[in-house]
């Protein structure tokens, strides 16, 4: 439940998790996640699943997204599919090294990623993905297994 707790107190913003560099980290990711469009480049959900595809690793983040088993992915192959500036991006957000930063989200890109698409699907509504869909999904658990 370590996932799903850092989750819920970075989306709530508590005390105890404010000076938490995961849970900073989380909710930097969730940002990004959640955001549609970019400066130049695709944002949200769909832009990291083509960066990880970009890095050869569609395979692997297509599993977080299925009713599957989620595969593991390696800090490296983080920094790989992410790259300098979006990892630099996350790490400052969460005041930690880009070393750190792919460390951590390698722990939590495979549970978020499932989190944001309880259906198996990895298309967001027309407005894009809610923090209220998302809430419900961690609290529901209505992904199928």
């Amino acid at each position: 439940m370590g996932l799903l707790d850092s989750v819920l107190g970075a989306i709530g913003g508590g005390q105890q998790q404010a000076n938490d560099p995961k849970a900073m980290l989380i909710q930097a990711a969730i940002g990004m996640l959640t955001k549609q469009g970019g400066a130049g480049a695709a944002g949200g959900l769909g832009g990291l699943l083509s960066a990880f595809e970009g890095a050869g690793l569609g395979q692997v983040a297509q599993s977080w997204i299925g009713n599957g088993q989620n595969q593991a992915i390696s800090p490296d192959q983080v920094q790989q599919a992410l790259g300098g500036d979006k990892l630099q991006e996350l790490a400052q957000a969460a005041g930690i090294s880009p070393t750190e930063a792919a460390g951590h989200l390698s722990e939590i890109l495979p549970g978020l990623v499932d989190k944001l698409t309880p259906h198996g699907e990895a298309t967001a509504a027309p407005g894009g993905l809610d923090l209220g869909g998302l809430l419900g999904g961690l609290l529901g658990g209505n992904k199928q297994a």
